[in-house]
C-alpha cells in the first residue's frame, strides 16, 4: 500500500511517499480503506517538528480521515465490513475530560495517522459516517468540527441570540459559523480578505470585519455589538490575538482557546478576566461521545462541511504548503 511518512528529519521536504505491506486487523481491530484525509494546522506543525520536536520518526501524519471497513478482526462488534467510518482523533478518548492516555493515543503523532491508503484502527477508535456526506466531506469532521462543537455546544452552552466571534475562515471557524447558525446565534467573523468575508456572509455570517483594513478589530466588534461585546469567542489566533479577544468579550463571556497561529506566549492583563467574569477555556478537540452527538445534529440538519480544496494523494506536500500559506477557506482535503 502507498503512504506518506516524515523521514530523516522534520520539514515538508521530508514528507516522502513510500510503501509497506497492507496490514491485517488483529483482535478488536478494523481494517479501513482510506478514501480521503483532511488537514489541520496541527499537521503542518507536526511535519515541521513544531508540535512535538521529540516525536520519533518515521511517522505517518494526519489525524483526520474517512473510508470503508474492509475487514474486521476477532471480537469486533461495533462495526462490520462495508461500514463507512471516520477516524477518532484520540483513539482511547471515549468520554469525559482528556487524560494522559487520551493524549498519548492521538493519530498523526504519536501514533501513525491517516495519510495512507489502508490503516488498522481499534474498533473503539472509529465513528460511523453520516450517510449524506461524501468521504471527502466526512474526512473534515474528526478534529475541526468536533473542536467547534465542543467549544460552542458541549462546553460553551451556546444559546439562541448569543453573539459568537470567529477569527479567520479556516476549518474550525467555518464549522463554528455553521453550528452557531443552527443554534440561532448571531455571528461576527474576521479575515484579511474581503473575498473570504463575502463567502462567509453567503454561509450566514451576520457581520464581518477585515482586520487588515481595521487593525483595531476588537474596538469594531464592540461597536457592532452595541458596546456589549461577544458572548463567545473562538480564539484560534493564540497569543497574538488573545489580548484583543479579552478587549471585546462580553461580561460573563467565554473565550475558547483553540489555536496558536499567532504564537504561544504573550503578556496578558488579567484584569479583563477578573472584572468581566470571563471564562477562558482550552479546547483539545473532544471525545467520541461528543463526536457522535455532533453527528446526530449534522444528520438532522443535513449539514455539509465546507471543503475549500481537494488535492490528489501524490500532492500531499503541496496540500500542506497550501494550508500553511493561509490561502484556504474551510477545509483542505486529500483524496486517496
Amino acid at each position: 500500500m502507498n503512504l506518506f511518512q516524515i523521514q530523516g528529519g522534520f520539514g515538508i521536504d521530508h514528507l516522502k511517499q513510500t510503501q509497506r505491506p497492507t496490514p491485517s486487523p488483529g483482535p478488536g481491530q478494523v481494517l479501513v480503506q482510506v478514501a480521503a484525509a483532511s488537514l489541520n494546522y496541527r499537521d503542518v506543525m507536526t511535519v515541521k517538528g513544531q508540535y512535538n520536536p521529540k516525536q520519533p520518526l518515521p511517522l505517518v501524519p494526519l489525524s483526520d480521515g474517512a473510508g470503508t471497513v474492509r475487514a474486521v478482526g476477532p471480537g469486533v462488534t461495533r462495526v462490520k465490513e462495508g461500514d463507512r467510518v471516520m477516524s477518532l482523533f484520540s483513539q482511547r478518548w471515549l468520554s469525559g475530560e482528556p487524560s494522559a492516555e487520551a493524549r498519548s493515543s492521538t493519530l498523526g503523532g504519536p501514533l501513525d495517522g491517516m495519510l495512507s491508503e489502508w490503516i488498522c484502527l481499534d474498533q473503539e477508535g472509529v465513528v460511523m459516517t453520516p450517510s449524506h456526506l461524501s468521504d471527502e466531506e466526512a474526512a473534515t469532521l474528526p478534529c475541526a468540527a468536533v473542536t467547534a462543537w465542543n467549544a460552542l455546544i458541549a462546553k460553551g452552552h451556546l444559546k439562541t441570540g448569543d453573539t459568537v466571534l470567529l477569527e479567520g475562515t479556516g476549518g474550525v471557524s467555518i464549522f463554528a459559523l455553521q453550528f452557531a447558525k443552527l443554534s440561532g446565534a448571531k455571528t461576527i467573523i474576521t479575515s484579511s480578505s474581503d473575498e473570504k468575508l463575502e463567502r462567509a456572509r453567503s454561509l450566514g455570517a451576520d457581520m464581518t470585519v477585515n482586520y487588515k483594513a481595521e487593525p483595531d478589530w476588537s474596538k469594531r466588534v464592540k461597536e457592532m455589538t452595541g458596546g456589549e461585546g461577544a458572548d463567545h469567542i473562538m480564539e484560534v489566533g493564540g497569543a497574538g490575538t488573545l489580548a484583543a479577544s479579552l478587549g471585546c468579550v462580553a461580561l460573563g463571556g467565554t473565550i475558547s482557546v483553540i489555536g496558536v497561529l499567532s504564537g504561544t506566549a504573550a503578556q496578558v492583563d488579567i484584569r479583563s478576566i477578573l472584572m468581566k467574569g470571563v471564562r477562558v477555556q482550552g479546547i483539545f478537540v473532544g471525545p467520541r461521545d461528543i463526536f457522535e452527538a455532533m453527528n446526530r445534529a449534522v444528520t438532522l440538519h443535513q449539514l455539509r462541511p465546507v471543503v475549500g480544496r481537494v488535492f490528489p494523494f501524490a500532492e500531499a506536500p503541496e496540500a500542506l504548503r497550501y494550508l500553511e500559506s493561509g490561502a484556504h477557506f474551510g477545509k483542505v482535503v486529500i483524496r486517496m
